[in-house]
This record gives structure tokens, sequence and C-alpha cells, in this order.
């Protein structure tokens, strides 16, 4: 323990300062450089440290070399205030020293005190070098001039020191002292200058190392002092114990004194019974030699002896209970006697804390002396910083010329090597000109004759090319006599009968010519026709009866019918009239069938128009070119004129005209297309502008198309009031998309668009079929219309019934020669997933991966769980209205989640209680990893939508053609659907037997309820799961599936050319 309290200063050592000569013209620097020894653990007080001969009649110390070992050093900061700290402030700064210092070296005060004892004359600059390792900064040279004497706020580092830093040094004493001034300072000699510099370094360290001094030797007061208050707590507790100890020494003996009486007492007890037993025993033998003579007697020598027997047990109990309380004195006198052992050592230890106490007074004394001189130093200190201000200019001068000899030398040293490269260079320069002097001699011979080679060559293109422009001319001149000789041969293969096909044959094409014009499937002269041209055995009507042998009859009677028009008239001129087109002004597949349609015909050479009001809400920016025509159209209803404005633009390729009505009703001004009160209205007053746009422009179209019940206007008001005016030209085409919205309203509406209502609101014109107070635009475009289509041949079918028909089953029927079922088809570029921009990645049948990067990226983006890539995707899109089967779609949606699919749903409604039903669901499921839906129609979310589902589900009542299932099978999606319209036509089970399967493509179900929807599901999860390579299969099938419009396109060329061709033909026969 007197060990660990014992404190003193940390010695601390300079290691080496050094002289070191180098060599450099003949001149001498000066290098120093100071080393570190990090601060070491306190010393027992025992250890003493190396004594050092300090007196003024030292020699000076011998030069010594710096260890090349780098010496460690630690980066604690030494803090001392020397200016701000006066010597009679030292007794009041220790209370303050706990937070003052936190150094956990101690110092040897007695040791730093003995040695600056032996020091006699500090003021003398006769300073050793002191045993303990200070940290200093170390100086470079250039810097010298700015060097300050450390003040109590410098840290003191042991950084590295630049090779041109000041060498270590141990300067001796000096023991007279040197007056120097500014004036003489110049004229000092090399050696008084190196003395000089080395007793200023000298007299700073020993600066700091008193302060150093100083601090530790506070602290070692402070904890000191703590250690006293300790001490003193534990003698004092320790003068408590022993008191206890004291008295319980003082019980112990009481008790003991009481043992040894209770011992006395026991053993007279025993010798008296002793005593009596033995007389008991001789009386009881006198009793047995007498004859009993006394009864009593002997009853009281009993009752005597039972009693001394109890008397004797009740002294053994007493007994045995002294024994224990024997043993546990002896137990407590041994922990008094150990109690006392203890007390004795702690006597020692408080004398040995007591003479330490005195000891750490009596270093507190020294140190206090040695901060008085300390305060002798500074004053010292302060004159030797002036001086060294003056020497320090001196040696500024003497290591800038230094340095610009070494750079001299050094520069010359760099020229003397660029010299010796330069002179090797030149050798090797004037071996190579010699080299290079028969290269060129060399060199001009080979140009010389590769310029032989190159008019050799040139000679050789020249005929090589003169051999190949001959040969040209004779391809060129074969090519044409080929050309030739091919067109003279077609020319005499058509005008030459075909002599190699027997009677046989021409009478069986005569026969079916006249089986379909007594079927009423052509007309007369399509018969008169097509037998004049077998009469003259005609190629062209053989060609094609070899093509069609494969073809159903339908497709046969098409291609003899396309060569009773002449192959060489131009196209047709068809006009659509339309509420809408896409994608600048689309509502559900109308618009799709307009723009879809008409670009088909365009590309098999038809000149298409389109017409169509000016909405304010369309996707102007789809419209290119966009203008103004400078006229009016005016157009007569309510029996005024209005004006029209006439835009025009061109959408998808096609040119388009924009009416716009200058009617105080603002028709088409409402920010949506349908559902105002006077629609009716609005689609007949559009009707009507559209003629007068055609009778004012003088156009003569072939074909007018109208679609649906609002522009169903344009049949009756063309041959009621425009085919008077002379706008006669023109065979008209009614497309009915939907049987389910007719726009029938009270008769004496139709009075405002100029038609006569007595004469139409008949049963065989426009009156509805259900109420006779009522028109009905559909049925007037039936019966008015050349020609009448609907979009598929099931729907074409479904609508004859009185179920399908909504009460124009009966008209339809009493039309039906020119009612037909044309599938519909879709926009094949605008839905392609190898070139759709609204896909995060492009794909095709050959390339499938990109299919499933769009289901992980539509999972991310409506935040979908992603965990299994192999979970199937459904997707619906769809208009939510009854006519979809909106409770299949809900079952279909929680069926999907039962069995561990996912579902996205895409659409709105129009009714507002089922928007809200489906709001709920929504909502419901806003949250869920497996269930969204999107309640509004988002263009680039469906087409991420066909991409990402693997199933498409169409549960639709009733569906007239439907497009969903065909964009769905186009990228990859396999079509869940009930058979019904167009869905019938299109869709075909994948285990039905009846259908070929090369147009097996999706899932089917008949009846309109859960059990067929889970019928359909199942079997779709089951391939999906269980069968990939099946299910991908079905997939490539799918995508290969043309449902282009090319197809569709033909039919209605077919239709539109034999109502063309008819028409011509009454009129040459009129």
């Amino acid at each position: 323990m007197a060990a660990e309290l014992s404190s003193s200063l940390l010695s601390r050592a300079i290691i080496g300062v050094s002289c070191d000569n180098i060599g450099c013209d003949n001149r001498k620097r000066l290098n120093v450089r100071l080393s570190f020894l990090p601060s070491r653990r306190l010393l027992p007080a025992s250890c003493k440290m190396r004594q050092r001969n300090l007196s003024s009649q030292h020699k000076r110390q011998h030069v010594k070399k710096a260890s090349p070992d780098q010496i460690p050093t630690t980066g604690d900061q030494l803090n001392s205030d020397e200016d701000s700290e006066p010597e009679n402030s030292i007794p009041e700064s220790v209370s303050s020293l706990n937070h003052e210092i936190m150094h956990e070296d101690n110092v040897d005060t007695s040791s730093v005190g003995a040695d600056l004892d032996d020091e006699p004359k500090l003021s003398s600059l006769a300073v050793p070098s002191v045993d303990s390792s200070i940290y200093a900064n170390h100086v470079d040279e250039q810097n010298m001039g700015s060097t300050v004497v450390p003040t109590s706020e410098s840290k003191i580092n042991g950084e590295r020191i630049d090779e041109q830093s000041l060498s270590t040094l141990i300067v001796p004493a000096v023991t007279n002292s040197l007056a120097i001034n500014g004036d003489s300072g110049e004229q000092l000699s090399g050696v008084q200058l190196e003395d000089l510099i080395g007793m200023i370094k000298n007299a700073e360290r020993n600066i700091l190392l008193l302060n150093q001094a100083r601090v530790h030797a506070l602290e070692d007061l402070r904890k000191i002092l703590g250690e006293k208050k300790a001490l003193q707590g534990e003698i004092n507790i320790l003068e408590m114990r022993l008191a206890e100890a004291d008295a319980r020494i003082k019980v112990a003996s009481q008790e003991k004194i009481h043992v040894e009486l209770l011992e006395d007492q026991l053993e007279k007890l025993h010798n008296e019974l002793i005593h009596k037993g033995s007389s008991a025993r001789t009386e009881l033998e006198t009793l047995e030699n007498q004859t009993f003579s006394n009864e009593e007697a002997i009853m009281a020598h009993d009752g005597h002896v039972h009693a001394l027997s109890k008397e004797v047990e009740t002294l053994r109990v007493e007994n045995l209970a002294l024994k224990n309380d024997i043993l546990a004195l002896k137990t407590l006198l041994g922990n008094v006697q150990n109690t006392d052992d203890r007390i004795v050592i702690l006597e020692k230890e408080r004398s040995f804390f007591e003479y330490s106490l005195k000891d750490l007074e009596s270093k507190l004394l020294v140190s206090r002396e040695d901060v008085s001189k300390l305060s002798n130093l500074k004053s010292e200190c302060k004159d030797l910083w002036a001086k060294v201000e003056n020497l320090q200019l001196l040696l500024d001068k003497a290591t800038k010329q230094a340095d610009q000899a070494i750079l001299v030398l050094q520069q010359n040293q760099e020229l003397r090597k660029k010299v010796d490269k330069l002179e090797e260079s030149l050798g090797e320069a004037n071996v190579y000109k010699l080299s290079s002097e028969k290269m060129q001699h060399y060199s001009e011979l080979m140009q010389q004759k590769i310029k032989l080679l190159e008019e050799r060559l040139q000679k050789s293109d020249d005929d090589i090319l003169s051999y190949v422009q001959l040969y040209q001319e004779s391809i060129k001149e074969f090519q044409d006599t080929l050309d030739s000789l091919k067109e003279e041969s077609k020319k005499r293969a058509l005008d030459e009968p075909v002599d190699n096909m027997p009677w046989e044959f021409w009478s069986r094409l005569l026969l079916f010519i006249d089986g379909w014009l007594l079927e009423d499937k052509i007309s007369t002269s399509d018969a008169e026709m097509l037998r004049k041209m077998v009469w003259k055995r005609d190629r062209r009507i053989y060609e094609a009866y070899m093509a069609c042998k494969e073809k159903n009859e339908r497709e046969t009677i098409s291609t003899f019918l396309r060569m009773t028009s002449s192959p060489t008239s131009p196209g047709l001129h068809i006009i659509h009239i339309a509420a809408e087109m896409a994608p600048v002004a689309k509502v559900g597949g109308l618009g799709d069938v307009v723009t879809g349609l008409g670009k088909a015909l365009q590309k098999r050479g038809h000149l298409v128009e389109i017409i169509l009001p000016k909405y304010d809400c369309m996707q102007y920016d789809r419209i290119r070119d966009l203008r103004v025509l400078d006229t009016m159209v005016e157009s007569y209803f309510d029996g005024k004129l209005f004006e029209n404005k006439v835009w025009v633009g061109t959408v998808e390729g096609l040119p388009v005209y924009f009416i716009e009505p200058h009617h105080p009703g603002k028709f088409f001004w409402r920010g949506q297309f349908y559902g105002e009160h006077d629609d009716f209205k609005r689609f007949s007053f559009f009707s009507r502008a559209a003629l007068q746009l055609l009778l004012q422009a003088d156009k003569k179209p072939d074909i007018i198309h109208c679609h649906d019940w609002q522009t169903a206007f344009v049949a009756p008001l063309y041959w009621d009031l425009y085919a008077p005016k002379g706008l006669n030209s023109a065979r008209v085409c009614f497309t009915c998309h939907n049987f389910e919205y007719q726009g029938t309203e009270p008769a004496s509406e139709l009075a405002s668009c100029g038609l006569d209502v007595y004469q139409l609101n008949r049963p065989d014109r426009m009156q509805d079929n259900s109420a006779l107070d009522r028109v009905n635009p559909v049925k007037g475009a039936i019966v008015f219309s050349n020609v009448v289509t609907t979009v598929s041949p099931t729907y074409a079918q479904e609508v004859r019934t009185a179920e399908g028909g909504r009460g124009l089953h009966s008209t339809l029927n009493f039309h039906s020669k020119k009612f037909f079922g044309i599938l519909n088809g879709i926009d094949t570029d605008a839905w392609n997933p190898a070139t759709d921009s609204f896909l995060e990645v492009q794909y095709s049948v050959n390339d499938l991966q990109g299919k499933a990067e769009n289901k992980s990226a539509i999972r991310r983006r409506l935040g979908l769980s992603s965990t299994d890539d192999r979970q199937p995707l459904v997707g619906c899109i769809t208009r939510l209205v009854p006519q979809k089967g909106m409770h299949l779609i809900r079952h279909a949606i929680y069926r999907t989640l039962e069995l561990g699919g996912q579902f996205v749903l895409l659409g709105s409604s129009p009714v507002a209680h089922i928007q809200r039903e489906f709001e709920g669901i929504a909502h419901q499921f806003q949250n869920h990893d497996h269930i969204r839906l999107i309640l509004k129609y988002d263009e680039s979310l469906s087409h991420s939508i066909y991409a990402a589902s693997d199933m498409f589900i169409i549960p639709s009542i009733f569906e007239p053609c439907g497009l969903t299932q065909m964009i769905a099978m186009r990228y990859g999606s396999i079509p869940i659907a009930r058979k019904t319209g167009g869905l019938n036509d299109s869709v075909f089970d994948v285990d039905d037997d009846t259908i070929p399967l090369q147009f097996r493509n999706g899932y089917t179900f008949m009846t309109p309820d859960e059990k067929g929807v889970n019928s359909a599901l199942e079997r779709a999860f089951d391939c999906y799961h269980n069968n990939n390579e099946s299910w991908q299969q079905l997939v490539c099938k799918d995508m290969n599936m043309d449902f282009s419009w090319e197809s569709s396109a033909s039919q209605y060329e077919e239709l539109y050319a034999k109502s063309v061709a008819r028409a011509r033909a009454a009129a040459s026969r009129a």
C-alpha cells in the first residue's frame, strides 16, 4: 500500500542533442532533432533518479548521434500558465485541483527537487541535460524566425521532424556568461553561436520541465489529501470496531468467571452425590440384614432415594448446558484473539499512513520551493528570448544562404544529367541518321515499284469496269425481254380458255351458280356474269374455284363475287359518320371499330373519311394538323338554320371532319360524350349537319357508314331529304354495336331535325315496337339502310330472338337478307407488345421474358406481393355495367384469392349503386397483398395489365363482340369467357373436343353463374400450376392468332362492293 500511495514526479529524458557535420560546399550546417520518450508509470519512493553532476564546473558533453529508431510519442498536452499564477496562489489552488488537472501520471517531486537543488547557478545559464522526457514542437529550419516562447496555452506535440530541421543536440553548460547585443551579434564565431543556441534550448526545456513538475506536484497533493481523508475514515471505523471488541472481551471475561464458578459448584455436587450414594448403599445393607421391622421407615427411605435420583438427573442436564456454553465461549475467545491481531495490524497501518502523510507534506514543501525557483526562471527566460530573437535573425540569413547553395548544386546536377542524356541521344541520332539514309533510298525504289503496280492496276480496273458495264447492259436487256414475255404469257393465259379441264368441271360450276341464285345468295346480274365466265372457260374463275376448295360456301361466294366487278375499277369512297373514334373520342368499342376498320379499308386502297362532333373533352393532342376551314355549313334544326364551323385534321392517318355547331344549346360543350338529357336532339342535329357537309362539299361517296343510334338518323335523313337534293351516289350501311341502347324518344322529337313525324311514326318505319307514341332511331336505320351489320355472327343470331333483340327481333327477321354479323378486329399496330411504348419491357412470342418483367413491374406499381413469381395474376378491364356480369366479376375476385392467385380490376361504372358497391370492395382490399381495384379508366395502365396478366376474365351476360379477349390473347393472357356473342366466336375451350385443336385458345363456361366461373377458373389454375409446358404452348398459340382487321375489312369490302354493284346495275337498267 505504501508503494501505491507514494507519488513522484515522472522522470522525463531529453534524448540527445547531436551536431552532425554535413558536407555541402565545405560548409557546416546545424541540424537539430528532438526525440522524446513516453511518460513512465510512477516508481516506488525507494527508487532514486540517476544522479547528475550539476555543478558549474562540468565539461562540455561530447556530441552523440541520434538513435535511428523512431521513439513513440504521446499526444498529451501540457498546460501551464506561468504568467497568470503568482507564487502565493499555490495553496489556494489545491482545493480546485479535482477539476483542473486530470493526469494519470504521478511526479516524483523529491527527485526533481534534488536535481534543482544541485544547481546553484541557474541564472548563469549553466543548465545540465535533465533525465526526463518532454514533448516539444519540432521546428523547421525555414520557419525558425517565427518561433515564440511557449505559453500556458501552447500545446507540446510530438511531431516528426523534417529532414531539414534541427538535429538532436546535447548542449553543455557554459560557465562564463555571454554578453550579447544586437551590434556584435553578427560577428559571433560559429562555436559561440552553437553554444548560445544550445543554452537557449536547454533553458526552454528546463522551463517546460519545471512547469510539468509544478503541475504533477499539485496533482499529487490533491491525491494525497483525498487518500488522507479516506484513511481517516478507515481509522475511525477501525477504532469503533476495536471498542466493540473490547466490550465483547469484557463480557467474555465475566462469562468465563461465571463458568468457573459453575464448574466449582458442579464438582461439589458431584462429590456430594458420591458421598450420598455410598451412605445409601450402607443403609441398604443394614436394612437387608434387618428383618424390615418397620414398613414406614422403608417407604421414607425409598422416597429419599427417588428425590436424590431426580436431583442427579437435573445436575446432568445443567452440566451439558454448561459444556455447550463453554464451547461457545471458547469460540468467542478465538474470535476476540483474531480481532486483537487485526487491531495490531491496523495500528501498524495507521502508523505507516501517518508516516507517509508526513513524507508527502515534506514533498509538498519542497515543491513549493520549486515553484518559487520557477518564478525566477521566468524572468530569466524573458531575457533569454530577447537574445534569441537577435540570434534567430542571424540564423535565418545563414540558413537561407545554405539553402540557395543547395538548390544551385541540385540544379547543376540535374543539368549535368540532362547533358549526358542529350549526348547519348545525339549518338543514337547519328546512328539513326545513317540507317534512315539507307531506308530513304530503299523507300524511293519501293515507291517506283508501287507506282508501276498502280498504273497496271488502274488499267486492269478500267478493263474490268468496261466488261461489267457490258454485262449489266446485257442482263438488263435479258430481264426486259423476260418481263415482256411473262406479261404476254399472262395475257394469253387470261385470254385463252382453260382447255385441260373436262366439261364435267364446268357443268358442276354452273350448277353451283344456279343453286346460289335460287337460294338468293347472289343476284341475277352476278349469276349471269359468272355464267358467261364459265361458258368462256375463263382462267380467273378456274383459279378462284381451285383456291376455294378448302373454304366454306360463304367465302367461296365472296371470292366469286369479287370477279363480277371490274378489276381495274378504282377503290370505293367510304365515309363513316360516328359519335366516337379512338383515341380522340373513345367511350367503348365503337371508337376502336371506327378507327380500326377505317385504317384497314384505307390500306386496301379505298378512300376513307370520318365525320365526328367536335367535343370539348376530346384528346386534342392526338389530332394532327387540326385547323378550321374558312367556310360555314348551315343546317336546319327546330325550324331555323344554324351555322356550323368545320375543323379538319388527321387521326391515326385518317382524314377527319369535326363539326362544331353554333347552337345556343352548346350541344358538344358539355364536358362528356354521352349521358345528357337532350342526347336525342344533340345527335339528330349532328346527323343532319354531317349530311349537309357532304352536300355542300359536293362529295359523291360510294358508302355512308353510320354507327349505333347516335347516327342512325343518317339513314332516313339521307333517303327522305338529301337523296332528292342530289346526294344520291351512296349506299347506306348501318352497324349496331349493342342493341341494348336504342335511343327511343317521343315521336314529336323527330320533327326537330326536319323529318316527317307522320310519315315515319309507322310500324314499318321508325315507330318503336313496344310503344306506339315513340320513335326508335335504330329501327329506322334498319329499315332505311341498304346493309345492316352487327359485330359478331353469334350476336347476329342472338338478337333475332325475343330475348336478345330487345324488341327489334321482328324487324331484324323481316330484313334478315341485308342483316349480317361480322366479327370485329383489333388494331394490331396499337396493340402490339413488341412495340408498345406503355410497357415497362417490350416482348414478343419469341421472347416471353419481358412478360414476366411486366408482371413484376405492375406488382410494384400497384403494391402487390412479389414473393412468388409463379403466382398467377388474373386481369379484368371492363365497364362496370350489368351486361358485363357484375356479380360474376365480384365472385371471381374472391374465388381467385381462394385459389392462391392475384386479381387486378380496372374500370368504372356509370351506375351509381354499382360504383359504390365496388368502391366498398376496393376499400376492403386497399392494402391487400393480392387484390387491387382501380375504379377509373387509365389507358397506359390498361396496356400494362394486359401485358402482366396470366389470365383474363370476361364473364359477360351478353357481349355483342368484345375486344378485350382479343387484346388479351395478343399480349399472351389466356381468356376465361362465357360463351355468348363475340366471345363465342373468338374464344374456344381447350377441353372442347368438337373444336379443331389449332383453334382452342382459352377457357369457357356456358351458364352465367358462380358454378360456371368456378369450373373455368379452376381448370385454368390447374393447368398453370401443374402443366407448365402446355400453358406456355397455349400462350404462344394465342399470341400468334390473327385478330387483325384484315379479315373483317375484307368482309365489309365485299358487302360494300355488292351493294354498290347492285345500285349501279339498277341505275344502268333505269
